[in-house]
């Protein structure tokens, strides 16, 4: 067996260690976080599985809550392709209607069933602007604006039933 030699690094805090059979030459105590000496202050070992569980559990909460702002944001987004999706089925059903006059953008109009033509009628008048009530013949579906993209929107009102009309 060869001789080792001891305190190699000859420093004032430093000296020879054997670890495992093994000659570590140079061990400095005062790089080290924990005691290296019988009279050193004591210490507690981090519990590293607790720690592991804290960590994780933060890690949730932070990933729930961008999770629950993203789905925030979809829900956003669902309802503006719902209202478009609604817009267009406004439009395509006021330009299968049948009309008299003329239209302009911005205005406002009544879509209603009309069962002499037994289809759709763009009408002017709404269920509550006429002064003997609404022609028998008339069921009001919904009161719709013509807008500038030459798309039709329901215009949310409440009929004199206190009824919202709807499709």
């Amino acid at each position: 067996m060869t001789k080792k030699k001891s305190n190699v690094a000859k420093g004032k805090d430093s000296y020879d260690s054997e670890i495992g059979g093994e000659l570590v030459a140079f061990f400095n105590k005062n790089i080290t976080p924990y005691a290296t000496e019988v009279g050193g202050p004591a210490f507690d070992l981090i519990p590293i599985e607790k720690q592991k569980d804290i960590m994780v559990n933060v890690a949730r909460m932070h990933a729930e809550q961008e999770y629950n702002r993203i789905m925030d944001l979809v829900r956003v987004l669902q309802k503006q392709a719902d209202d478009i999706k609604r817009r267009l089925y406004i439009t395509d059903a006021v330009h299968a209607a049948k009309y008299d006059f003329q239209i302009y953008h911005g205005q406002s109009y009544w879509l209603c069933f009309d069962t002499k033509i037994n289809g759709t009628r763009l009408s002017h008048m709404g269920p509550d602007d006429w002064t003997t009530g609404p022609p028998a013949h008339y069921t009001y579906i919904a009161q719709v604006k013509w807008l500038g993209d030459y798309t039709w929107q329901e215009v949310t009102t409440q009929t004199s039933d206190g009824n919202n009309p709807q499709f």
